[in-house]
């Protein structure tokens, strides 16, 4: 058995040879043990992710055993153990709690730290079948004066508002001087059957039965939340010290696993909408790539336009997806993208040695990938005619885009100081402003409008928020 405690130790464990001296020595006294109390008994040893390793064993002589095979080089999972976690994690005993074992059988499992000072490097457990008759556990006797005493204490407090504390959805312990627990509502006793415990806690000593350290109570002090996992259980643990004669303090615990859960969902789903929003990105880029590399290989100036023209605004969808990606969401600042996409038009259309300006104002809000990407693609369009016609007789011009946040619409004007255009008579880039039509009713659910003179253009779309 030394050489199995050794070996597991060093191979799985960060125990020091100090360490696994120690529980060697405490292996070596368990098949005493287990035939005197009539019970199987463990030495589980630490790992680095909260479970446990079973390095030791010893079944009674006496009794049957609770298991069928050797259990020794197995993973106790935090899950399946409470007792065996709580006293890892606090340091501290565990009384009467259940376990179910490798063998998937329940069990009634009772705890003891094994320490080298302070540090916890292996756990003592002795466990019965959950059928079998078990030890009770310490509870406090009080006589018929006492409890009319604590009840004297408790009437404004519990007896004559007890529906009070049965509505909450919190679990309500109330203890005394003495570290005994007087009172606990129907939660209360349902969530520490939940977490493990057979016994009811009314009676029982806090400290057997505090799912949180006590240092850290008396750290934190009055009204703390102390956040703490126990098996499968996120709870969040408040205690409140009371000024009464008979009444410590009040225990107010509050099962959190689904908001956790909930959190987790959440992260997962950012993830997976940032990897999506990114893959889009990079197939409309390398999409963007190809139509780049044959606008150098064509030799027509009509081609070369009607492809620049294709591949900006594949690029207007691909920034809208980039932000959307970095945001991890699956909504984005308009503000970010009408900013991206002016960048990126005033980039490719710009006219050398001509001096626009585009000035972006107005408010900013989020909204969703599907009106982000729709929008982007308007505004590329608007920005786009703008800059190829409306400053043809022009060396400087300004472009002014402004959004305009509605209770149920909300406006964007792209507005130039140009020379204007027949709106009427105007053939060219036909496709530019039927695809602004397109979008601005089928998928924005807005109105579009159009004006245009001598003084510049004024374009005018809303959209649904």
């Amino acid at each position: 058995m030394e050489d199995m405690v050794e070996q597991l130790c060093e191979k799985y464990t960060n125990l020091s040879k100090e360490e696994i001296g120690t529980i060697r020595m405490m292996a070596n006294m368990l098949q005493p043990l287990s035939n005197l109390e009539d019970a199987d008994i463990f030495i589980d040893c630490p790992l680095g992710d909260g479970d446990a390793i079973v390095v030791a064993e010893a079944k009674p002589s006496g009794v049957p055993s609770s298991y069928q095979n050797s259990v020794v080089g197995m993973l106790a999972k935090q899950e399946n153990e409470p007792a065996v976690a709580r006293t890892f994690k606090l340091g501290i005993p565990t009384k009467q709690m259940k376990a179910l074992t490798q063998e998937s059988m329940s069990v009634i499992q009772s705890v003891e730290p094994i320490k080298n000072g302070s540090k916890v490097i292996g756990v003592l457990i002795r466990e019965k079948r959950l059928d079998d008759q078990y030890a009770t556990s310490e509870k406090l006797h009080l006589s018929k004066s006492r409890f009319e005493t604590v009840a004297h204490a408790l009437t404004h407090m519990v007896d004559e508002e007890n529906w009070l504390t049965e509505c909450i959805e919190e679990a309500l312990l109330l203890v005394n001087q003495e570290g005994y627990v007087v009172f606990r509502n129907t939660i209360a006793k349902e969530l520490y059957q939940d977490v493990g415990y057979c016994e009811d806690v009314l009676g029982q000593k806090y400290d057997n039965i505090c799912l949180t350290e006590l240092d850290q109570i008396k750290k934190d002090g009055n009204n703390s939340f102390i956040e703490t996992k126990v098996g499968k259980y996120t709870l969040s643990i408040r205690h409140i010290h009371l000024k009464k004669e008979e009444i410590a303090f009040a225990v107010i615990i509050r099962d959190i696993t689904w908001m956790k859960e909930q959190e987790k969902e959440l992260i997962l789903k950012s993830v997976a909408i940032k990897e999506m929003h990114h893959r889009v990105k990079n197939n409309l880029q390398t999409i963007a790539s190809l139509i780049r590399l044959q606008i150098r290989r064509s030799e027509s100036e009509e081609t070369k336009k009607v492809l620049e023209e294709t591949m900006n605004r594949i690029l207007a969808i691909a920034a809208t997806h980039q932000l959307l990606a970095q945001s991890g969401v699956d909504e984005v600042s308009i503000g970010e993208v009408i900013t991206n996409i002016k960048n990126n038009t005033v980039r490719y259309f710009a006219k050398p040695h001509f001096d626009i300006t585009v000035t972006l104002q107005g408010d900013d809000f989020l909204v969703d990938s599907d009106v982000a990407t729709s929008v982007a693609l308007v505004i590329n369009e608007l920005l786009q005619n703008s800059l190829k016609y409306a400053f043809e007789e022009k060396e400087k011009g300004s472009i002014w885009i402004t959004v305009k946040k509605g209770p149920l619409y909300s406006k964007i004007e792209v507005i130039d100081n140009g020379c204007g255009f027949d709106i009427e008579n105007r053939k060219k880039d036909r496709l530019g402003l039927n695809i602004v039509k397109t979008l601005v009713k089928d998928k924005l659910h807005g109105s579009l409008e159009l004006k245009s003179d001598t003084t510049g253009t004024k374009a005018i779309f809303d959209f649904l928020t």
